[in-house]
């Protein structure tokens, strides 16, 4: 006889009270991990927490090495360099993050970077520019279009993140008011660039085709970018064409393809999701992303890597606490899980931008890759005063790789100074990704995986060696 489970549902009063009551409680630790440093967190449960608490450290370019998680959460970590997180303001800054993000709905406080003696990234959620979503079939040139019919309209970008996948394009772009600066929040103003925006991104649409474009004025409760252009390639159906490896090949890693297996767990009412691909930054969270949005809850989870390779291994039920029940919806998660995992894995070169800030910048940046027949598959942009810095990564109008001697010319045109090309191998570019982890003999590394599913007996134990330990 099959269990049924109370849906994953809570009175909000009732979560406001929990929450006030028992406050997250946060503790790290230098000193349980040779090589890393362990975050504990301990906290009420409620639907998107992990997520928002994995937002808190991706944001800060923290690693997430390893992940166990069971009601509540701890992360063994450590920084891009592969070092401890030693600095004590940062560690500070940690802990009252992890503590503020449910209360301040997610993203890096700004009253919390003053303690910071290190300079931290701009934030992911704007409350200071209008902001611009746009979604819809990818084309050669389009951003090129897009950045100069803002320029047209006297807007000045100060930001913009464009990802591709699938033949689909997002993007999110902050602009302010070219001529007297700050948000546009006109309505006759906004109406105008809404629909010239709208005219480009029509231009070469077939009927029926999703896309969409959209304005919205400064907000405190603005969605993080990363997670928005999640959401905004969902909707746009970019997971349609996923596909994962089909099990024909022996051994997974040297395979290039994502694992994904899900598998019912009837004695517990869970439903197991087994993820194996190569290991990158951000990795968990755009898995967790995914699986939030699709409004999935994570009761249990073990992530591990070691050398190129990831494993995950989620126990969910959806949030009316049922689990997966026909294979539609098995193949649905699947392919969204591998959608996420691939979306910010870029094909391309990686050109690096720091030049001067000034209006029409992005306009004739993405002019003239358009001219010399370069594609833009993702990019970038920031401005930080009178600077504007960020990356492209840019292939042929056919999608092949792009000609050196093109992106010379390309250089040239904009300036030797302002455009480099990226030397070191990026983790995130399918180019430069390896796919078997060797040793220093040449061999292939042997890897154990960890399965939450071999240690239901031990949970127990498990959740108390997650308790608090001094710092």
């Amino acid at each position: 006889m099959e269990i049924a489970y109370q849906p994953y549902y809570t009175d909000p009063e009732f979560q406001s009270l929990i929450e006030r009551i028992h406050p997250p409680r946060v503790c790290i630790d230098n000193d349980a991990c040779q090589d890393c440093t362990l975050v504990k967190v301990d906290s009420a449960n409620k639907h998107g927490i992990l997520l928002e608490m994995v937002q808190v450290l991706t944001d800060l370019d923290l690693v997430i090495s390893k992940s166990y998680i069971s009601s509540d959460g701890g992360w063994l970590m450590d920084d891009q360099l592969g070092n401890k997180v030693t600095d004590e303001t940062l560690i500070v800054y940690i802990q009252q993050a992890l503590s503020d993000t449910r209360r301040r709905g997610g993203g890096i406080p700004k009253e919390l970077q003053a303690c910071l003696k290190q300079e931290v990234k701009p934030c992911h959620v704007s409350t200071e520019y209008t902001a611009i979503e746009m979604t819809g079939r990818d084309r050669p040139g389009l951003i090129s279009e897009i950045s100069a019919a803002l320029y047209e309209l006297r807007c000045h970008v100060t930001a913009a993140v464009v990802w591709t996948h699938n033949a689909r394009v997002a993007c999110i772009i902050h602009i302010e008011d070219g001529l007297k600066g700050g948000p546009i929040m006109v309505p006759k103003r906004l109406a105008q660039v809404h629909e010239k925006l709208e005219s480009v991104v029509d231009a070469h649409h077939e009927s029926g085709e999703c896309r969409s474009v959209r304005l919205t004025a400064p907000a405190a409760g603005r969605t993080h970018t990363e997670r928005r252009l999640h959401q905004l390639m969902y909707a746009n159906r970019d997971y349609e064409q996923c596909q994962g490896c089909d099990g024909s090949c022996r051994q997974w890693n040297g395979c290039t393809k994502t694992h994904v297996t899900i598998e019912a767990c009837r004695e517990k009412g869970y439903s197991v999701v087994n993820l194996q691909c190569r290991d990158r930054t951000k990795l968990l969270f755009d898995t967790v992303c995914a699986l939030t949005d699709m409004h999935y809850v994570v009761f249990h989870a073990a992530i591990s890597s070691k050398g190129t390779m990831a494993d995950q291994e989620y126990f969910i039920r959806r949030q009316d606490g049922c689990s997966l029940n026909t294979q539609n919806e098995r193949q649905e998660l699947a392919q969204c899980l591998i959608a996420a995992i691939e979306r910010r894995v870029s094909d391309g070169l990686r050109l690096e931008l720091c030049t001067q800030n000034r209006m029409g910048l992005l306009s004739d940046l993405t002019r003239v890759f358009r001219e010399n027949g370069l594609s833009i598959t993702r990019a970038e942009i920031g401005t930080h005063g009178e600077k504007a810095t960020g990356s492209f990564y840019v292939t042929d109008a056919s999608g092949d790789e792009a000609n050196l001697r093109t992106v010379e010319l390309v250089r040239q045109e904009i300036g030797g100074s302002a455009l480099m090309v990226h030397k070191s191998p990026n983790g995130t570019s399918r180019a430069s990704s390896s796919s078997i982890s060797r040793t220093s003999s040449g061999e292939v590394e042997e890897r154990v995986k960890f399965s939450l599913g071999n240690l239901w007996s031990q949970l127990e134990r498990f959740s108390e060696n997650l308790g608090f330990t001094k710092s």
